[in-house]
């Protein structure tokens, strides 16, 4: 694609849906901080698109920081900013040892499990439902609506199970807020409606927990099959944070987002780009573009996972802190864990956006439950 295109490459996101794929480090840099010439309202560019089309429900606008531009962007970004602020980062590791402790203790004394739905996928809703208040059976309805959306498979279905158990979670939290960031969110200045609330509620799992999961689990894959970290789980060479650095820029678990729509004709690298026709970024090609490759990336934070510019995610630290912590908490009880199958066996999700296994079986040697009451040592 480098060769033939250059940093814009001409794509179809799905059958009959043309976009521009941007896998340039410095062109994406540009795009991502000019939001005047390249808004992130996709409202011109989705008239056009059918109903039933895959990567809509990804797409689509939505009241929220993510979708919108100029004066409604700002309005979003304070409030989120403002409600992810109030995390409690030291609380947010002793809940993520308590959502991990019983999770491991489920598995530790069989000698096996996988990795992915019995322990990274459940942490990281656990989590994440914790903070913004949201109880165990709304939860699961938001994990299957946010899955089928991410998969593209029966997106638009998935869409309406996410955005009915959401205003479930507002409805509560307006009749009895609480500590958490729904009703920081409801509780701030710019008053946000209902229908605002709910949205930038599926900001907030979009962007954590797909992705959250993938996270933990592509670096785990790298700690298990790069000598430098499997070494360092036992003798300390290398630690998770330096793991987490590598996969964010080779692995990304997010491979293509940050979503833009022209409103007019735009010359960009010698590349005429159409007015409101998505222009995507490829955040896996920009991070592995040769031409800012020449650094280590181990301890570089560079990298463009998170997103850069007005629209760059504004809970990075959350997330890898969730993503380091959970990784310790399953090393520090099963340290001689090993992958249960060969490398070249373990298989990709479908779909565009991200980039996520379909499972990580790991074998270790049978170990007695923790004991909650103890509190686990960070290796």
């Amino acid at each position: 694609m480098r060769s033939r295109y250059g940093s814009l490459v001409p794509v179809e996101l799905a059958p009959g849906v043309p976009a521009t794929l941007v896998i340039g480090y410095r062109t994406a840099l540009d795009i991502l901080n000019d939001p005047s010439r390249f808004p992130a309202d996709p409202r011109n560019w989705q008239k056009d698109i059918p109903a039933d089309c895959p990567v809509l429900p990804m797409m689509q606008y939505r009241p929220n920081a993510l979708r919108t531009s100029g004066f409604e962007h700002e309005r979003y970004r304070a409030a989120n900013s403002a409600a992810l602020a109030e995390i409690d980062l030291y609380r947010l590791s002793d809940t993520i040892e308590r959502v991990a402790t019983p999770l491991i203790n489920t598995f530790s004394t069989t000698g096996n499990c996988e990795i992915i739905t019995q322990y990274a996928k459940p942490l990281v809703f656990a989590t994440v439902n914790e903070l913004v208040g949201c109880s165990p059976d709304i939860g699961r309805r938001v994990s299957e609506g946010a899955a089928a959306m991410f998969d593209g498979i029966d997106a638009a279905e998935g869409n309406r199970i996410f955005t009915e158990a959401l205003a479930e979670l507002t409805a509560q939290k307006r009749e009895a807020p609480g500590s958490d960031v729904t009703s920081w969110l409801i509780g701030h200045s710019v008053e946000l409606s209902d229908e605002e609330i709910v949205n930038q509620l599926v900001t907030i799992y979009v962007a954590a927990v797909e992705p959250g999961q993938n996270l933990i689990v592509n670096t785990l894959l790298l700690m298990l099959t790069d000598d430098r970290f499997a070494a360092g789980i036992l003798g300390g060479s290398l630690a998770t944070r330096d793991a987490l650095d590598e996969v964010l820029f080779d692995d990304s678990p997010m491979a293509n987002f940050c979503m833009s729509y022209p409103r007019q004709p735009i010359l960009v690298d010698n590349t005429w780009l159409p007015p409101h026709q998505p222009v995507v970024i490829s955040l896996a090609a920009c991070n592995t573009d040769p031409a800012i490759r020449g650094a280590a990336v181990t301890q570089n934070r560079s990298h463009l996972a998170f997103g850069a510019g007005p629209h760059a995610c504004p809970a990075r630290q959350v997330a890898e802190i969730i993503a380091r912590d959970a990784i310790d908490q399953l090393l520090d009880a099963l340290p001689e864990i090993t992958l249960a199958i060969a490398e070249d066996e373990l298989r990709w999700r479908p779909g565009g956006f991200h980039r996520a296994l379909t499972a990580l079986p790991v074998n270790f040697p049978p170990s007695p439950p923790i004991n909650a009451a103890r509190p686990l040592s960070t290796p």
